[in-house]
């Protein structure tokens, strides 16, 4: 009985049953609910991006200090006492130019440096003896000229004697003749004590040109003493020194190889290394030094360093590049642009052994963190 009344009360078959409102109401409350949680979900998500206390990226890479060791004289390598990645000290030596060719040098710089003493010391005896010379003869000539001028005003004066005498007949014509002789012989004696002083007096200029020569005996021995000295010099370059505290790397250098000045044999990488970490421009707008940073290397994916930002560079890459982009030509494209972020390690100098210049790593600044 009671199936019979249940297949009277069913809607004949192919026939659709029209929804009611409660079941029509219930689907719209669920829509507007789900559009409300997108909203949010939003709203929530730009809020975070507007208002999040951390800025990353991926382009970042491990830096250091690195020298380079340049041969300064050329030679032939004849011992490399270093092998790739070892660590040196300050004064260790690196490697050795064959030295006998500038041994060679310093003995012929020695030998021009005793030539060059020897002619100065002849042109500084030429100069005293020239002017202890010159010295006498003005003295020597400047008496004569006392001497013949005395002579001179003693014969004018027995010339006038005899004259008189002669006026008088007191003496004979023979004896003043030879009055007369006797002042023409002085006052050529006179002429002459003047140009032997006149003579004397001009040896000066044969002072001014042996002081010349020895002052140019002087400046020989100077450069052959500055010869000798570069040769020196040259001889020490010979042994390649470490000038720092590092570990060897880019070692091209073998035995017997020949080294021209200023070519690079290897480099040596030194002191703490730090994160060079290239920021987008507007990730930088609350970004200090100071601010903390999380250091994720991908060489050690389970370790996380602690360092701190250092300095932001001045201008961006693109600007620093060998060929900055000039915007004034062409159609212009906006990009953003990266600016160099300098990150130092606060960890110590020697758990950051492992780090080599090059690796990548993810930093993370906490821009919330306190900043001097």
């Amino acid at each position: 009985m009671t199936g019979a009344l249940d297949e009277m009360d069913a809607p004949p078959s192919g026939e659709t049953v029209a929804p009611t409102a409660s079941s029509a109401g219930s689907g719209r409350w669920r829509m507007l609910l789900g559009s409300f949680v997108l909203l949010v979900l939003l709203v929530s998500g730009l809020f975070w991006f507007l208002t999040r206390n951390e800025e990353s990226t991926d382009d970042a890479f491990i830096e250091a200090n690195v020298v380079q060791i340049s041969a300064r004289v050329s030679g032939y390598i004849t011992q490399v006492a270093v092998n790739d990645n070892q660590w040196v000290k300050p004064g260790d030596l690196l490697a050795l130019i064959d030295p006998r060719d500038l041994e060679l040098r310093i003995q012929q710089a020695e030998a021009n440096l005793s030539a060059a003493k020897a002619r100065h010391g002849a042109a500084t005896q030429d100069l005293s003896v020239v002017t202890t010379t010159s010295r006498a003869e003005i003295g020597q000539a400047k008496a004569q000229l006392e001497a013949a001028e005395a002579k001179v005003d003693l014969a004018g004066k027995d010339l006038s004697r005899y004259q008189a005498l002669f006026g008088r007949d007191e003496v004979s014509r023979q004896r003043l003749d030879q009055a007369m002789l006797d002042k023409k012989t002085a006052e050529a004696d006179l002429r002459r004590v003047k140009e032997q002083l006149a003579a004397a007096m001009s040896s000066p200029k044969q002072i001014d040109l042996k002081k010349e020569q020895e002052a140019g005996g002087q400046a020989s021995v100077e450069e052959a003493r500055a010869a000798l000295d570069q040769a020196k010099l040259d001889l020490s370059y010979t042994r390649l020194i470490s000038p720092v505290a590092g570990r060897i790397a880019q070692k091209n250098l073998d035995l017997g190889q020949l080294v021209q000045p200023g070519a690079a044999v290897m480099a040596i990488v030194y002191g703490p290394p730090w994160v060079v970490a290239n920021f987008k421009e507007t990730q930088l707008r609350r970004m200090k030094p100071g601010q903390k940073v999380t250091i994720q290397v991908d060489a050690f994916p389970n370790r996380k360093f602690k360092g701190h930002v250092d300095s932001l560079q001045p201008g961006t890459g693109a600007r620093f590049s060998l060929l900055p982009p000039e915007n004034a030509t062409g159609n212009y494209v906006k990009v953003v642009q990266r600016i160099p972020v300098k990150i130092v390690f606060d960890e110590s100098p020697e758990s950051l052994m492992a780090l080599s210049p090059g690796m990548s790593v993810v930093p993370t600044v906490e821009l919330g963190s306190p900043h001097p």
